[in-house]
């Protein structure tokens, strides 16, 4: 049984992780932490992210400056900076991020249907930058049955192997809560998520803890204490 002491728990322990990792990405998204649901020791993650950009290699630094725009809505957009973003999934999400201020291309949703098509880490991105062209209040029209079709499919990445967690289904459970369909992530997988949390207050391989994993599991595990958190994002 799933008790609010135990919540409390692994929220705390997974706080107190994170509290040491300086990756920038995880910085990142330890600003999305802070504005859904207050956590107070990831006021400064803005900040921080700012301090370690300089360090980091000079190839990633363009794109980590356009990535900027998920804490401050007024990232200034350095056009060669765009040049240098070339993964295709982080063009997708990035699209996104901007698209109040650049609009969308007339592709874009074929795009998003194609990575959906794609499983895995594509179909996940797919449904974080269906999460931020809605906080951007852009209107996308998709083919009838998409939402539906990507949401599913997103569920079932979670439901494979219903034994195990690993960095594929906390992402695909931690997305659809950002896209404010936490409803469709059962508790039963919540309880796995939280079994699974390592001595150090981590997720990743036993004692092998890492950043990405953690965040995206502390992200599920704050949706179970604040259920409504993501319709507050403006």
């Amino acid at each position: 049984m799933l008790t609010p002491a135990d919540v409390d728990t692994t929220i705390g322990s997974a706080i107190a992780y994170l509290q040491k990792v300086r990756h920038p990405h995880a910085l990142m998204f330890m600003t999305i932490l802070h504005r859904l649901y207050g956590i107070e020791e990831f006021a400064d993650a803005g900040k921080r992210y700012d301090e370690v950009l300089p360090e980091q290699p000079p190839d990633k630094i363009p794109v980590l400056r356009v990535f900027r725009r998920i804490f401050d809505a007024d990232n200034p957009l350095i056009p060669d900076d765009w040049d240098h973003v070339k993964i295709p999934t982080d063009r997708l999400i990035i699209s996104a991020l901007y698209c109040d201020r650049l609009g969308l291309p007339d592709s874009y949703a074929e795009a998003l249907q194609r990575a959906v098509s794609q499983g895995g880490y594509g179909r996940t991105h797919a449904v974080l930058a269906w999460a931020w062209i809605q906080d951007n209040q852009y209107d996308l029209e998709v083919p009838d049955g998409f939402l539906e079709e990507m949401f599913s499919s997103t569920v079932a990445i979670i439901n494979d192997d219903p034994t195990s967690v690993d960095d594929l289904k906390l992402e695909a459970g931690a997305f659809l809560c950002m896209a404010r369909q936490a409803w469709r992530v059962d508790l039963g997988f919540v309880r796995r998520v939280i079994a699974f949390q390592n001595e150090d207050g981590g997720w990743g391989a036993k004692d092998d803890s890492n950043w990405h994993a953690t965040i995206l599991a502390l992200m599920i595990v704050l949706h179970v204490k604040f259920p409504y958190a993501a319709a507050l994002i403006p």
